[in-house]
């Protein structure tokens, strides 16, 4: 592999112009593609085989003009202070706001509040049900338009309307992505030394990340996105596409000093650090990818939108950087805005501090381990108290229409009335269908966390009712899970009587059966991760002990972050200085995302690191000195990579929502006790304990595993010899002439 990108390095450098207008080319294709589709998103979620998505496939079917798949809205209408919807105006005036929802495009149906018992026992607070004939993902525009208009016209008429349900749309920011950008132009100044060299990974991840998000945008015109899909391949693109050019311009600039010319030099820099880029990426993509096989949608697209995305930074890195290094030539290597201590680290003249550290960490190994297991140990404490959920409306941005209907129904009609339990009763195989129904109303009005129980509806044959129970509990609270489990387990009881089958559905009961599916695939997928990690690993390395020794730190960098998650969104820890509004169970996507994007980010930064040491170790070098030598040559560009990703991460901490929120924090934490604690301290902490035990591998083994060359060792020993044999010699007073191609 390293031999076919030294090629492919030097061929995008010789043909630079050629590859620039290929991907202007695809970066115009994909703009135009944008402007003449209309991409849609949504937050709906199917879960085959669960008792709740079977009940929703029957209400389909017995129940199609409540249209159980379709998109739901709330319009929560709130009296004036002092005063009551109940009064001749305001009546009028909310009959008139239904009158027009009813008109408004794609809606099915709607409920007015005063026929349907939808008022506060105030009578200040009513809501009018709103129920579209097609899903969240299919609704239009002018669908949207429509119910905000309503909700304007409320406004004006001295009320105040507010929405809520999966059908009202949210605008999104991009502040978070320009706040990473700044900080990562900094860092890259700050490390190059060069407005050029920095420029370069910003400008790759600028288009990398413009064609993938063009591209999902596409995509979400023919299957159904997730919401949150373009800004998690946001999100990790930008971060990730900075990192890769990083570490390849880097290694270009390395070259350039040892006297390549600049077309060598990029071939050489792709055929080594282009290699840890391939690897590092196909890790992410696959752990991403493989989040297809838990067997939820939403989780699919999110996976496959960042792999695509991933995929993108790693072409334009092998691709479009090297064209780019060819316009730039040697400039890139004059770090005219360094300082002098940093030149003289550079030249020699000076030990880097990434060396001393290497040299503290391997005086005091014992220390070293200790301190970094007991401190993430202490902050994973909290992970065992993890509880997770589903986003609704109550971890909507604070002040937002979406938040205020929810505190708005909460304050009027109780802290459960936002998330409604839907009772199934199937009697088709019953002989007394009226029976089963109120027997099951019975059973719930017994219950002590149910607050309301409306009566049975029926469908036109009479054999398949629908009864809604409201919780007295808010619906991510573990009370509403225990009464859903409650109510599943006392149904056994009614269809061991009846015949019937008695199923609990609804948004609510849906988030949980998602939640729970999640909590249980997470081990398993954690599993998989870290047999791909040891395999991987023990190919790159060929080494036994060094991929156990990765793999236990990323399950401890993992830990520690799932700790942190919940003792600032669950338990509200410094949530004012994290901008958490209200504490709420873990948002049960983040673990699984969180493994499959920190294994690849791990993977990345140790294959950066330790085949710096493994590459002094086989040179002969002892084992305490190739640790060393790995971080002379690693530890400054692993630094700044870590410090641009937790920017880029870190920076979503500014959005409101909650789910975008908890994911850029948890990834930038994760990052942060990877690349520092975990790759920093605690790998040549045990490596120094481990001495040439850390590199041993058995006879049989090695003779079986084949040689993937992922740092380019048998690349360079090819490079040496053809050196040797042609007699270049060094010029260091005038430009180097460049040697003949590979091959």
């Amino acid at each position: 592999m390293a031999t076919f990108l030294y090629r492919l390095g030097r061929l995008a450098f010789r043909r630079r112009r050629l590859v620039l207008l290929a991907w202007i080319a695809v970066l115009v294709a994909a703009v135009v593609g944008v402007s003449s589709v209309s991409g849609s998103t949504t937050d709906d979620f199917t879960l085959s085989g669960t008792q709740s998505q079977q009940a929703i496939d029957l209400l389909e079917k017995e129940f199609p003009q409540a249209s159980a798949a379709g998109a739901a809205a709330r319009v929560v209408i709130e009296a004036p202070d002092g005063q009551k919807l109940t009064s001749a105006a305001h009546k009028q005036e909310v009959e008139s706001l239904v009158s027009d929802l009813r008109t408004a495009p794609q809606v099915a149906s709607v409920t007015d509040p005063f026929t349907a018992g939808l008022v506060s026992s105030s009578g200040s607070i009513a809501y009018a049900q709103v129920t579209y004939a097609v899903p969240q993902a299919d609704i239009t525009p002018a669908a949207s338009d429509a119910l905000h208009e309503v909700a304007d016209k409320g406004e004006k008429a001295g009320l105040n309307v507010s929405l809520g349900g999966n059908a009202v749309l949210e605008e999104e920011s991009n502040a978070a992505e320009l706040i990473g950008l700044l900080v990562a132009a900094f860092v890259l100044v700050i490390t190059f030394g060069s407005l050029v060299a920095a420029g370069l990974p910003l400008l790759s991840a600028v288009v990398g990340v413009g064609i993938a998000l063009c591209a999902i945008t596409v995509a979400s015109s023919f299957v159904d996105m997730a919401s949150n899909a373009q800004t998690l391949a946001l999100m990790l693109g930008l971060a990730v596409a900075i990192d890769y050019a990083l570490f390849i311009v880097s290694r270009y600039r390395t070259e350039l000093r040892e006297g390549h010319a600049p077309e060598e030099a990029a071939g050489r820099a792709l055929g080594t650090a282009g290699s840890a880029v391939v690897f590092a990426g196909l890790t992410v993509v696959i752990a991403l990818a493989g989040l297809s096989v838990i067997g939820i949608a939403m989780l699919t697209t999110m996976g496959l939108a960042a792999a695509f995305a991933i995929t993108v930074a790693v072409l334009v890195a092998l691709t479009l950087l090297p064209a780019t290094l060819g316009f730039t030539g040697t400039r890139v290597a004059n770090g005219r805005l360094t300082t002098r201590r940093v030149r003289a680290e550079q030249h020699g003249r000076r030990v880097t501090m990434g060396v001393r550290w290497g040299r503290f960490v391997t005086r005091h190994p014992w220390k070293m381990l200790l301190a970094s297991v007991v401190g993430l140990g202490v902050l994973a404490i909290p992970a065992l108290s993890l509880r997770l959920t589903l986003p609704d409306d109550s971890m909507a941005a604070p002040g937002s229409t979406q938040r205020v209907a929810y505190d708005t129904l909460s304050k009027g009609f109780g802290p459960g009335f936002s998330g409604p339990l839907t009772i199934v009763v199937d009697a088709r195989d019953s002989d007394d269908a009226k029976t089963a129904a109120t027997d099951t109303s019975a059973m719930l009005d017994g219950l002590d966390d149910v607050a309301t129980v409306r009566p049975p509806v029926f469908n036109e044959a009479g054999d398949v009712a629908l009864i809604t129970a409201v919780p007295s509990s808010p619906p991510t609270s573990q009370e509403t899970v225990d009464l859903v489990a409650d109510i599943r387990d006392r149904s056994g009881v009614v269809e061991k009587d009846s015949g019937t089958q008695v199923m609990v559905t609804g948004t609510t009961a849906l988030n949980i059966d998602v939640s729970a599916k999640l909590g249980e695939a997470m081990v398993p997928y954690l599993a998989i991760v870290v047999g791909l990690a040891l395999v991987l690993l023990l190919l790159v390395f060929r080494s036994v002990l060094i991929p156990i020794k990765a793999a236990a730190g990323f399950l401890l960098s993992v830990v520690a972050t799932l700790g942190v998650l919940v003792a600032v969104f669950q338990w509200g820890w410094l949530k004012d200085v994290f901008g958490v509004d209200e504490t709420a169970p873990i948002v049960s996507l983040l673990p699984i995302l969180l493994i499959g994007v920190v294994f690849g980010l791990a993977m990345d930064y140790e294959v950066f690191l330790v085949s710096g040491m493994r590459e002094a170790y086989v040179h002969g070098a002892g084992p305490t000195e190739a640790i060393v030598t790995g971080f002379r040559h690693g530890a400054r560009v692993v630094t700044a990579a870590a410090i641009i990703m937790i920017s880029v991460f870190a920076g979503f901490l500014l959005d409101d929502i909650a789910l975008v929120k908890s994911i850029g924090m948890g990834l930038a934490t994760a990052v942060l006790f990877d690349a520092f604690v975990i790759r920093m301290t605690l790998v040549p902490a045990v490596m120094t304990l481990l001495g040439a035990r850390a590199w041993a591998l058995p006879r049989w083994l090695d003779r079986l595993l084949p040689n993937v060359d992922v740092e380019g060792e048998k690349l360079r020993r090819v490079l040496a010899e053809r050196d040797r044999q042609t007699r270049i010699p060094a010029q260091s007073d005038q430009e180097p002439t460049a040697p003949a191609p590979l091959g």
